[in-house]
């Protein structure tokens, strides 16, 4: 358990938030051992019936936790959960909403892609800039991000560290509903509520019918394999000694 990660159940809705607002919500290895265990609970106790997803401060989440990856990177730590948690938001049955207050980076946008509605504060900026620490997409993201908003944005999000502000998330079809930042977690308890009256047995039907699990778990675990891969390279080793610098990275004189 952490102090970093609050689970309250409000009736039929289970709600995950983030509470690292210091830290703009950075999800440690610790973080996302209490996600996976609230979301495994979800699955299994009849009680709960929708997932909401939010966040404390101006920030969803500013994704990994880097002194999680760095640790890895310099041969200190083995032990990474975010794959875990991943795993098992795309193994979730029951519907799961998301409150977006701000920034989404990393893991707070490919997340985003495995809830089934998503509200946006029309402060948020979705970014995904995995290449950047020379690493690779995950969450099912290098297949799921350009099934829906297309190969060149998606890559130019991947490889150029792009961002997407609020209106064009919405627009894209990644967000249902833009709103200021004080009205979005209303918002989504609303729609979770209203989910949570619906024919539970329907919904998740529903839901299998529009998502290809099966290969949405093979993309995870080929993605999952080549991310620990990159992690030990000497470009992510310069990545993250860099980021501990305050620098810019050099990768020009460095082997792939």
């Amino acid at each position: 358990m952490t102090d970093h990660i609050k689970i309250r159940q409000d009736g039929a809705v289970l709600e995950i938030t983030f509470a690292r607002p210091e830290k703009k919500n950075a999800l440690s290895n610790a973080m996302y051992r209490t996600a996976t265990d609230a979301l495994s609970r979800a699955a299994t106790d009849t009680a709960i019936r929708v997932v909401l997803f939010g966040a404390e401060g101006d920030a969803f989440t500013a994704g990994n936790d880097l002194s999680d990856f760095a640790a890895i990177a310099s041969g200190k730590s083995e032990a990474l959960n975010a794959h875990a948690f991943v795993e098992t938001l795309a193994r979730a049955e029951k519907p799961i909403v998301a409150a977006v207050p701000g920034v989404a980076v990393g893991v707070g946008t490919t997340m985003l892609l495995h809830c089934d509605l998503v509200y946006l504060a029309d402060t948020a900026r979705l970014t995904t800039p995995f290449v950047n620490l020379a690493l690779v997409p995950e969450a099912a993201s290098s297949l799921l991000l350009p099934s829906r908003i297309g190969h060149a944005r998606a890559f130019a999000m991947f490889a150029l560290g792009d961002g997407l502000s609020a209106a064009e998330a919405l627009a894209l079809g990644l967000a249902n509903k833009v709103l200021p930042q004080g009205e979005v977690l209303s918002a989504a308890r609303e729609a979770a509520r209203a989910l949570a009256t619906r024919p539970l047995g329907a919904v998740i039907a529903t839901k299998k019918l529009m998502r290809d699990g099966e290969r949405i778990l093979a993309q995870i675990a080929k993605e999952g394999m080549i991310f620990r891969e990159r992690l030990q390279t000497a470009e992510a080793r310069e990545a993250f000694t860099a980021f501990a610098e305050r620098r810019p990275p050099d990768f020009t004189k460095l082997m792939s």
